[in-house]
């Protein structure tokens, strides 16, 4: 018996063990290895959050160190400044995301609906929730609009993709605001909501023609009420675009950004990297099917219905139909020139970013750190949870983190002098100009790398014989200097009481006998800072030339020596100290 346990291979040896075993333990750490799987698949916090005490991750929050925004709004919210926990039955942002998709037990209310017909034909439904349905019923509401003296604060809301005034996430959002005081609009994308295609126009991630034209009419229907705006998602990318786009000349006083996808190339990339992002690119790919569905008559006139038909993916989706529509190269175009990462840097309105670092589908990778702490007027606050959109809290997940931050945001930024005040001069500047492509300014780059805006006048009026001023000329409250080789525009302050109607041009050279001194002295207070500037480039630049000098004796002396004794070895083996040594 025992020679034959001897002649056993290793392997029996192996398999008679392991029939020892109780099925009861293989049934254990069988379930232990799913557990752990969907522990690892679903990206699951809970075990982080019960070793933290069950406090959640803190906010972290990214900023120009002299950024007023931060210091005098974002300093006084407490919601940035503390920690976030996740509901412990939703620690993961895949479970977020989809309860928030699922249920995600909004506010019940009735909206008040007002169709706005946009300039190309098209329609939006823009969903009312004033301050006074959170109170009383019928006040200081009469056929879809609001007192025109009406003071309150105005919120537009930017839905995300697909989604209009009834998703959950925007419902918590409008209800919170209203019991605020405030007065609350959502801006329906067209097609959404319940409205019909009424032009040969879609909208895109990249559109900002429709919130455009939503902001003017508000503004100029509601002048007295503060303006403010918060998109979501693809709502927050076309808004941060937009605010990119207008610069000063926004009438928008303050804005948010939730869960914005930023750079559109990065995270299409992304949704197709891991098989749950997967998931998710189809399960998009699918509402945007069914959105192209209820507009089949217009959009299989414009595009390729079967091909639409059959996409499975977000990508294919814009290939075959967005690209197509919006007349578009290819799809690496559209998601390069509509990524709103790129308009970053010209935001003149207090922003408050928030983002998720966990979120499956605008990546983390694709946040504008940098970007964003150059910008004086962005705050960007990122949380290590919270998925999509979700960021729910509580036991019940009756909360979202997110609203609580906005409202505390915005609430601080209208009681603070930091709210933004648009410029009447952009407007003039459009609407006065005869063609906006032979008036508008083009970037010349000149001869010493720098990057300057002129326009046409500057080039056929060019008199290099003033060694201060080549050329000044105002123009729409513009004054263009020209000064030794560097074209700089400085705008010139106009009183802010004072209405689009009543600003008249300018024209004619400074030294007019026609031009009020008091505009002589306006732009020679002007010039002072540039003059200053000038000087102090030139210095750096001497600066930095004798330093180029000094590097290059101090590297180069070893190699001439040792080339001037090759060529003058000869000489020097006949000199006097040579015949010596």
């Amino acid at each position: 018996m025992g020679n034959a346990a001897a002649g056993d291979s290793a392997a029996e040896l192996l398999l008679r063990a392991a029939a020892l075993v109780p099925p009861a333990h293989y049934a254990l750490a069988a379930l232990l290895l799913a557990c752990a799987f969907l522990y690892r698949f679903l990206e699951l916090h809970l075990i982080g959050d019960l070793l933290r005490g069950l406090r959640g991750g803190r906010v972290a929050l990214t900023f120009h160190p002299a950024s007023h925004v931060y210091h005098r709004v974002a300093s006084k919210c407490r919601s940035l400044h503390g920690r976030y926990l996740a509901t412990p039955w939703l620690a993961s942002p895949h479970l977020q995301t989809l309860f928030l998709s699922i249920s995600g037990r909004p506010p019940s209310f009735t909206y008040r609906r007002q169709l706005y017909t946009v300039r190309d034909g098209g329609t939006i439904a823009l969903d009312w929730l004033l301050a006074s349905d959170c109170e009383e019923e019928d006040v200081g509401f009469c056929d879809g609009v609001i007192s025109r003296d009406d003071s309150t604060p105005l919120v537009v809301v930017i839905p995300g993709l697909t989604s209009d005034s009834t998703a959950a996430y925007v419902k918590h959002l409008v209800f919170s605001m209203a019991s605020k005081g405030w007065n609350v609009v959502v801006g329906n994308h067209r097609g959404l909501g319940g409205i019909s295609i009424t032009s040969d126009c879609f909208y895109n991630a990249g559109w900002t023609e429709d919130f455009r034209e939503i902001v003017n009419y508000l503004h100029q229907k509601y002048p007295q009420a503060p303006l403010f705006a918060v998109g979501t998602s693809i709502g927050a990318n076309i808004l941060v675009k937009y605010l990119g786009e207008e610069g000063e000349g926004t009438p928008v006083a303050g804005a948010v950004s939730i869960c914005s996808p930023w750079d559109l190339l990065v995270t299409n990339r992304f949704i197709q990297r891991k098989l749950v992002q997967r998931c998710y690119d189809k399960a998009l790919a699918i509402g945007l099917k069914g959105y192209a569905k209820l507009h089949q008559p217009v959009l299989a006139r414009l595009a390729n219905w079967e091909d639409i038909r059959k996409s499975r993916s977000i990508r294919e989706f814009d290939r075959h139909a967005t690209c197509v529509v919006a007349k578009y190269e290819t799809v690496d175009t559209f998601y390069r020139r509509c990524s709103s990462a790129n308009y970053i840097s010209n935001v003149s309105v207090p922003l408050l970013c928030i983002s998720a670092l966990d979120d499956p589908l605008c990546t983390r990778e694709a946040i504008p750190w940098d970007e964003c702490r150059a910008n004086k007027n962005i705050v960007l606050a990122t949380a290590p949870n919270g998925g999509h959109l979700a960021f729910f809290q509580g036991l019940t997940a009756g909360k979202l983190w997110w609203v609580g931050a906005v409202s505390e945001f915005l609430l601080a930024l209208h009681d603070s002098p930091c709210m933004h005040r648009q410029k009447a001069q952009e407007h003039s500047l459009h609407t006065s100009l005869e063609s906006s492509i032979d008036k508008s300014p083009y970037v010349n780059f000149m001869e010493d790398g720098m990057v300057t805006a002129v326009t046409n006048d500057d080039a056929n009026n060019s008199d290099s014989d003033n060694p201060i001023s080549n050329e000044m000329e105002l123009r729409n409250g513009m004054v263009g200097v020209q000064q030794d080789g560097i074209a700089t525009e400085i705008q010139n302050e106009c009183d802010g009481n004072r209405s689009q109607e009543n600003v008249t041009p300018a024209q004619g050279p400074v030294g007019s006998q026609e031009q009020p001194k008091q505009n002589i002295d306006k732009i020679q207070d002007a010039i002072a800072p540039v003059k200053i500037s000038i000087n102090q480039l030139i210095r750096s630049q001497g600066r930095s030339v004798w330093l180029l000098t000094y590097i290059a004796f101090v590297t180069s002396w070893p190699f001439l020596g040792a080339l001037g004794f090759i060529l003058f070895r000869k000489k020097f083996r006949n000199s006097l100290p040579a015949k010596r040594l």
